[in-house]
């Protein structure tokens, strides 16, 4: 049993001492047995420069300054005494933006490493992420913009929906009742008595409870490639005339989000070695018959707008490939200046992956995701291009996660 007012195992733990203090009391015993509690770590944990890693960018900071700009554009919206936590620390938005400029100016020199390494120990304190609890790692993963084939009428070829919010969607803002609550937020609808959850995916695409009181956005060819655009929440549907619409993720049905790969491996459909985005497709493919059932195991389910602009994260910026990265907003700061080690696919001449290498680069925090929750947990978004696809398709690799901040003068 666990509560989320206590770390894991602390009834256990707390038995012990328990039984320890009365063995003391029962036989007498002089000496006092150590009580050890147990402290979590935040999930940002300040480095002393002698700790700090090498820092190379591995794209020769090639879109960093758009990306930085856009974290810009994010931080010039909101108050400038807004807090942002680094960890245990708090700064103001001027100082996260601060930080951002001064780096910007920086880069822009063309540094070379021992350059980049004597700035940042000069100027910047350095956060690491603690990771997951079992490794101290985070786990990559990664996401692209999807290409969909579409129409804006309904027809044989293109049967199955796109929806937009509907209007019995109702969000409450928890935070409204209680501190506690800071940035929850849960979806669901109005029976006329209370509130319930929203309707799960089973319901909407294969039960098409929408149907009748919901007009699609638009119409696509297939069911699975709709499902991972879900998954990625933007993407492009091309039409039949040769031009595209631009979909992003809007909001979604408040229900939790559970991976079908997770699911297609502990039911022995694939093996965990050769799990990816791509090996489902081809196991859905391959089984038409149980694509009903595998997809409705992950009960979200993303509504869509329809924009000018390319792939927008959470803090209503657009994504640059290689440099936006989803991570959890409850514990890592929003479009704060990142630094990623992990590794990336090399392909061979027949685009297929040759083996995967070590690489570094800056990043800036400017989405999140369903799937994305824990320090131990960040998704690096691609772009749009087949390597993209391959690279976000195949990425589950362990890695470090660390957040630059000017030091406060």
């Amino acid at each position: 049993m666990h509560s989320r007012f206590f770390p894991e195992n602390f009834l256990e733990k707390a038995a012990i001492v328990v039984i320890g203090i009365l063995m003391i009391q029962l036989f007498g015993c002089a000496e006092k047995l150590p009580v050890i509690i147990e402290k979590e770590k935040p999930p940002l944990v300040l480095l002393s420069p002698s700790q700090y890693p090498g820092f190379s960018d591995d794209m020769l900071f090639g879109g960093l300054e758009k990306a930085i700009s856009k974290s810009l554009d994010y931080l010039n919206k909101i108050p400038e005494n807004r807090e942002i936590r680094f960890g245990s620390d708090v700064y103001c938005a001027a100082h996260v933006k601060k930080s951002l400029v001064r780096f910007m100016e920086f880069i822009q020199k063309k540094p070379d490493r021992k350059d980049i390494d004597e700035f940042i120990a000069d100027n910047y304190l350095v956060y690491v992420s603690s990771g997951a609890k079992e490794t101290g790692k985070v786990l990559y993963t990664g996401y692209y913009e999807p290409a969909l084939r579409g129409s804006r009428f309904q027809c044989e070829k293109y049967p199955y929906p796109v929806y937009g919010p509907p209007d019995d969607l109702i969000t409450i803002d928890l935070s409204a009742f209680s501190t506690r609550y800071e940035r929850d937020r849960i979806m669901g609808r109005w029976n006329g008595k209370t509130v319930v959850p929203y309707y799960e995916r089973r319901q909407i695409d294969f039960e098409h409870i929408l149907a009748e009181n919901l007009s699609p956005l638009i119409f696509v060819d297939n069911i699975v490639d709709l499902f991972f655009l879900h998954v990625q929440g933007s993407g492009r549907v091309y039409l039949d005339k040769g031009n595209f619409i631009n979909l992003h993720y809007h909001s979604t049905n408040g229900r939790p989000y559970r991976s079908i790969g997770k699911y297609l491996i502990d039911t022995g459909k694939i093996d965990r070695d050769e799990m990816s985005m791509q090996k489902i497709k081809e196991y859905l493919k391959e089984n038409p018959e149980k694509i009903p059932h595998v997809l409705s195991h992950n009960p979200s389910y993303v509504f869509f707008e329809i924009l000018d602009k390319g792939p927008t994260g959470a803090l209503g910026v657009t994504l640059t490939p290689g440099r936006s990265i989803a991570i959890d907003r409850n514990l890592f700061p929003d479009a704060a200046l990142g630094f990623i080690e992990t590794q990336k696919p090399l392909l061979d001449i027949n685009g297929q992956i040759n083996r995967w290498v070590e690489f570094s680069r800056f990043v800036l925090s400017q989405d999140t995701g369903g799937a994305i929750r824990g320090p131990g947990r960040a998704d690096l978004f691609w772009g749009n291009d087949p390597y993209s696809e391959i690279a976000a398709g195949h990425m589950q690799h362990q890695g470090n996660l660390y957040f630059l901040v000017l030091k406060p003068h």
